[in-house]
């Protein structure tokens, strides 16, 4: 199955202890490990790097890590101890046996990983999909958060699903119109299935067919679990505007957006309200970290300084 969208993989089927107020700093590893959640899930997760810990929140639901890792966000490790791990239901990990994948298990996943990594605070990067996660933990552990960072994410999907509705009417030359919000995921179907007709869909992530089949390869490597695909979406919650919440969470927050970010929107960004926010616009579209590697590398690392 070839998955060119991960923000809407689910349409188809990221030691010692330390004190309060301080970041961990580890020295450079590769270890790679399964991490067993509280609840029993055996989550994939891989460490690699020196310097403050980094918590890689994947896309989807239902995509993984290794593609952000080896498709140019391990470039982040020369700063930052990168963790990379694969949420439940998802990639390399395990599915929880009670379909647990509501919003409070998801993040504490997350914050299960930061306590077993013996670290404070830590920066967190949520990708696509991965931003609504990231948001989430950043609402809900603010103060173990030293910086969150938002890459091509969106915090409403719906909102990011009408932009992808009238990029792909436009790219054909057709008018799919939508007529309530009910209906905003039938026209997506139908969007979405004449641009693969016209073997176009791959505009959906970069200009460059090459830099998407290329992120294919890496993506159809191995057998991936995709029951958070699955199951995830089954009811309105994953579907709410999150950005509305932005106001309230004070962490500091860097965000990168894409100039020809077809899959999130890129005017997305403006939506977000938070109140210590900067913003980094980059000319390229959805896979930043590999199109525009050394700018994607300088924002995040500039950012990281200024946390020092």
């Amino acid at each position: 199955m070839n998955l060119k969208t991960p923000l809407l993989f689910f349409l188809f089927l990221c030691f010692t202890q330390i004190g309060i107020g301080q970041t961990k700093t580890i020295a450079k590893q590769d270890a790679i490990r399964t991490f067993q959640t509280s609840d029993g899930v055996p989550l994939f997760l891989k460490v690699s790097g020196k310097g403050d810990v980094c918590i890689f929140v994947h896309g989807g639901p239902g995509a993984w890590s290794k593609s952000f890792e080896e498709f140019g966000g391990n470039v982040l490790e020369d700063k930052l101890t990168m963790c990379y791990y694969d949420q439940r239901g998802c990639g390399r990990s395990g599915s929880p046996a009670d379909n647990n994948y509501s919003m409070d298990r998801m993040i504490d996943d997350i914050e299960e990983i930061r306590i077993h990594l013996k670290t404070d605070k830590v920066f967190v990067i949520g990708h696509s999909f991965g931003g609504i996660l990231a948001t989430k933990y950043a609402e809900k552990y603010p103060q173990h958060v030293k910086g969150l960072i938002l890459l091509n994410a969106t915090l409403d999907i719906n909102d990011s699903l009408l932009n992808q509705i009238a990029f792909m009417g436009k790219t054909l030359g057709k008018d799919f119109t939508v007529k309530s919000k009910d209906s905003i995921l039938s026209t997506f179907f139908e969007a979405k299935q004449q641009i693969k007709k016209a073997d176009l869909d791959y505009k959906m992530l970069s200009d460059n067919r090459a830099t998407v089949e290329k992120l294919d390869s890496i993506d159809n490597s191995e057998k991936r679990n995709s029951s958070f695909a699955q199951h995830a979406l089954s009811g309105p919650l994953y579907f709410s505007d999150f950005t509305k919440e932005t106001a309230s969470i004070k962490v500091p927050t860097l965000i990168i957006s894409g100039t020809k970010d077809n899959n999130i929107g890129p005017e997305h960004y403006r939506l977000f309200k938070f109140p210590n926010q900067e913003v980094k616009i980059i000319n390229g579209g959805h896979i930043l970290y590999y199109e525009q590697n050394k700018e994607f590398k300088n924002a995040i690392e500039g950012f990281v300084r200024s946390r020092k």
